[in-house]
Formats: structure tokens, sequence, C-alpha cells
């Protein structure tokens, strides 16, 4: 935990009391091993980042006194679009896209998708929230991301995707014949870009053909099919650096 996360509702003036079962409260006495007098940083939920110095330590709970500063947010805003996987890869996905970046989340219905996964309780708002929350404490980061959960497919590409404001989009295919430096030859990567990842089975025809219709540029990443929780972390690496070249 490199940023101790609080909401807002917590706070009675400067003061944050977390009791003693709170993980963030565990965290700081077993991990951190931090006393009265020390300090670690800490930041609101959706809002500035600051100092936190512990003025109690006790069985009961530990207490901080919060002084925030005001806090530059970049303006990253990365949409990822996402055939819903199962359970345990979603978790991983979720921690680990808002550690990179990733600000708006569609999980989507596709044909090779397994109906069951969305009544799964890892799609529950509290279980996702705590998992978004311990991803922006590993990235130093307070801004929530967003999650949407789309359970037909059509509607969501009809009516949805033509609403999403990049005008850099990328659907991930290991069929297509183009790659991302060929992409990135015929335009570039805006900072503000849409990727979409199918299921381990990957989209069918319609699919493709269905994003292609709203702007999306099919491309592969190479011959080797990786699981979806991989495919995501390497593509938006991938991305990411072509944008850092581009800007150069």
């Amino acid at each position: 935990m490199n940023l101790l996360l609080f909401e807002q509702n917590e706070l009675r003036g400067n003061l944050l009391k977390l009791d003693g079962y709170d993980r963030r409260a565990v965290h700081m006495t077993n991990i951190l091993g931090l006393r009265a007098g020390d300090t670690l940083r800490v930041g609101m939920v959706n809002g500035n980042t600051g100092i936190g110095t512990v003025l109690h330590v006790e069985e009961q709970g530990v207490e901080l006194d919060i002084t925030l500063s005001k806090t530059e947010h970049d303006d990253c805003d990365i949409t990822l679009i996402l055939a819903l996987p199962r359970p345990i890869m979603l978790q991983r996905i979720l921690k680990q896209a808002t550690v990179m970046g990733v600000r708006n989340f569609h999980f989507i219905r596709s044909a090779r998708v397994q109906k069951s996964y969305f009544q799964s309780t890892s799609l529950q708002e509290g279980n996702m929230r705590s998992i978004l929350l311990q991803g922006l404490e590993q990235t130093m980061d307070t801004m929530l991301p967003q999650v949407s959960i789309h359970s037909r497919f059509r509607p969501f590409v009809e009516d949805v995707v033509p609403e999403l404001k990049s005008r850099s989009r990328f659907l991930a295919h290991p069929f297509a014949s183009l790659t991302l430096p060929d992409l990135y030859e015929q335009g570039g990567v805006v900072k503000n870009f849409v990727l979409a990842v199918g299921p381990e089975g990957g989209w069918n025809d319609f699919e493709v053909q269905a994003f292609m219709d709203q702007g999306f540029d099919c491309f592969s990443f190479g011959s080797r099919i990786l699981h979806v929780d991989t495919a995501v972390l390497v593509l938006l690496s991938q991305l990411m650096m072509l944008q850092d070249l581009q800007n150069r």
C-alpha cells in the first residue's frame, strides 16, 4: 500500500479514525510498523493527496491527523472494453489495469462469454470497488475508475460505443493482418484511447465487423495467443509506449 486511501465521509474535521480490524490499520501497524508521530502518504478517494500523521496506535484502532494539498491529476483517460472474463481473471484485470491508468471499464457479453459469468459475486459493486481501491493504492492515485456492465453486445456497440469520446480506437484480434507498428505509422496513438480485448476464444466475425463499423482499427500483436489478463497488460504497455514515442 503506497497510498492510504479514505472516503470523504470517514473524516471528522482533520481526523481519520480506523478500526483495529480495518485492513488499512492492520497494514499500518503490522506491515509498515508505524507508531505515534510517524507520517505516511494519504489520499481522499476522487480528491487530493497529502500527509497523515499518526496520533494514536491502539488495539481499538489508529487515529491520524490528515493534511491534504491540491493535487494535479493527469488527464489520461484510457477506456478498456473487455469481453467479461472468468471471475478470478476479472479480479486481476481490474486491479492491474487500474494501476496501468485505465479510467473506464466496459465489461460486455460476446458470443464466447459464458452467461454464468454475469452472475458472479465479483461483479457486485462493493467487491469491485475494493479491488479498484487496491489498484489506486498501488499506483498512488485517487481517481476511482468507472465500471459499466453490458449483458447484450449489439446495444452496447450501437448505442454506447458511438458516445465514447476518443477518436483512437483499437480492437485486439489474433487473426488481424495489421500490427500495432502498422497502425502507428498510419496515424499514431492519441493520449486518451479505447482498447477492446476479446474473450479467450477471440471475437467472432460479426463482432469484429461491428467494432470496425464504429471506427475501431483491428490489429494483432503477434502469433502467440495470451491469456486475457496477460494480453490486457501487454497491450496497454505497448500502446502507452507508442504514445511516448509519438510525443518525443
